[in-house]
């Protein structure tokens, strides 16, 4: 992401993020359940303007062809399935896809802040377009409970104290400049998408 977002690469070079693909089903979405579709769903929405999730996704499709396979057992790649839009994914990206919508800052791929959390398996980064700014923090271990001190730094220009509300459950907290404690559960919270009030 990094690579991508900095140097001439946004100028000619538009990626789309992908939550899964039609031809690798990986062992993180095989053995992580629900979490592991939230979180990859949530960097994708959030890291990239464009992004896309291929069908099956919506419904937690996760069972290879084989142990240790990354090929779907049901793969639309060798037969045709008739498919309706349903699946416990969908007020998720209905979600995602509205805050999105709202907020300017998911528009671009450049503006891109990774943020220290002191914990490999939380992943926190702010996007900022003028004056939207959005904090976002994943956990990435679909199984167990993660938390840390996501490090807001003086390079993105916010007040010493801010408020944020995660836009995903509307709840508020008063942040600063520096560290503040996130804690990410699987099955009630893989996710904070914090907009910054001002």
């Amino acid at each position: 992401m990094t690579e991508l977002a900095g140097g001439d690469l946004p100028e000619y070079f538009r990626p789309n993020f992908f939550a899964n693909t039609p031809d690798i089903l990986t062992g993180y979405l095989q053995s992580g359940g629900r979490p592991a579709f939230e979180a990859r769903l949530v960097l994708a929405a959030t890291l990239s303007p464009s992004y896309g999730i291929y069908s099956g996704f919506e419904n937690l499709e996760r069972v290879p062809v084989a142990p240790g396979s990354e090929e779907y057992r049901d793969s639309e790649k060798y037969e045709l399935k008739q498919r309706k839009l349903d699946g416990p994914l969908l007020p998720l990206i209905a979600k995602l896809n509205a805050i999105r919508r709202a907020n300017p800052a998911f528009a671009r791929l450049e503006n891109v802040t990774f943020l220290e959390t002191a914990n490999d398996s939380l992943i926190a980064y702010a996007k900022q377009e003028a004056d939207s700014t959005v904090i976002v923090a994943v956990n990435l271990d679909p199984s167990s409970p993660q938390e840390g001190l996501v490090q807001v730094t003086a390079a993105l220009e916010l007040p010493y104290r801010f408020t944020v509300t995660d836009l995903l459950s509307g709840e508020s907290w008063q942040w600063e400049t520096g560290g503040n404690y996130v804690r990410l559960v699987p099955g009630e919270r893989q996710a904070h998408l914090l907009g910054v009030d001002v």
